[in-house]
């Protein structure tokens, strides 16, 4: 296929993308961003298409995993735009404390709990609260899913265990 036909199954295609970056986003510049990144990155790579496949689903595929992409360097940079017309900045460690002394305790409390862990439990907790999801540290640990999960939930048990006394439930 040709630069220009390619171009032009793209553009037949990108009205049907809309609604897709709009369910994502649920903003309706973010949402035009998005279509406008998956288009760029699907006229990049171009060549990796495979004639007699499905093009519109090849562009689902780049649109999810960008938006996913988008959002995990969000989620690790640890700040979120308020989309109001205030454009807050949430979660930037811009904030103002009473004492932090408490707050200190606690912190070197979880850390020394998580230090404390066994490699067995601690690494794929560490992976999970990093953002990575099951199967990727199933995949990088090279083993099962399921003793990811298991081993994943037994360091939350633990660590609750050794943090009760922060426990605000009780």
């Amino acid at each position: 296929m040709t630069s220009k036909e390619f171009t032009h199954s793209l553009d037949a295609l990108t009205p049907a993308l809309k609604p897709f970056a709009l369910k994502l986003t649920k903003d309706l510049e973010e949402a035009n961003d998005l279509m406008q990144e998956t288009l760029l990155k699907a006229f990049v790579n171009r060549e990796k298409f495979t004639m007699g496949t499905n093009l519109k689903a090849w562009l689902y595929t780049i649109m999810k995993n960008t938006f996913i992409t988008n959002y995990q360097r969000m989620m690790k940079r640890g700040t979120f735009v308020d989309t109001t017309d205030n454009q807050h900045f949430l979660n930037t460690g811009i904030g103002i404390t009473q004492n932090e002394a408490h707050q200190n305790f606690a912190i070197k409390d979880m850390e020394d709990a998580i230090e404390n862990l066994t490699d067995t439990y601690k690494i794929p907790f560490m992976m999970h609260f990093s953002g990575f999801k099951y199967f990727e540290i199933s995949e990088r640990l090279e083993i099962p899913i399921g003793t990811v999960k298991n081993r994943i939930h037994i360091a939350r048990k633990k660590l609750k265990s050794q943090l009760q006394a922060y426990d605000r439930s009780n």
